[in-house]
């Protein structure tokens, strides 16, 4: 992060929004605690199970309530990991007909996807855990 991004707002955040913040976060861990333990991929877990849809829908619900404070940055951050997760995910699974090459070629995207989603995920909550924005991209 550089250090725009961890800059805070003049504006004061409820601290029930950061409360809010870390319940969407632990939904999406939760997602993908179940891929990780089952017999599901993680990506699979973490755009189709219901905690994490559960947590977009909460971000969507919520957003205008934190625009203009360092938490804005979380709520994008969460929804931008999940729709490009499912966007990724969808790519991958385009690569089934390929039968020979394909299959072990889509396993693996999945297995990437499913390490970006840990990764923006554990990134996303110790910035917030530090009261930090985090970057956009």
């Amino acid at each position: 992060m550089d250090d725009s991004a961890s800059a805070r707002t003049t504006i004061a955040v409820d601290p029930r929004h950061v409360g809010y913040t870390q319940i969407m976060y632990a939904l999406h861990a939760g997602s993908i605690a179940i891929g990780i333990l089952s017999a599901a991929f993680i990506v699979t877990a973490f755009v189709f199970g219901a905690p994490s849809i559960i947590a977009v829908i909460m971000n969507y619900a919520r957003r205008n309530l934190v625009r203009d404070t360092w938490l804005e940055s979380h709520f994008r951050w969460q929804i931008h990991s999940f729709w490009m997760a499912l966007i990724a995910f969808i790519a991958a699974t385009l690569l089934w007909p390929l039968n020979f090459i394909g299959l072990p070629l889509q396993k693996l995207c999945y297995f990437i996807i499913g390490i970006w989603a840990i990764y923006r995920i554990a990134r996303g909550w110790i910035a917030l855990n530090h009261q930090q924005s985090i970057s956009p991209v």
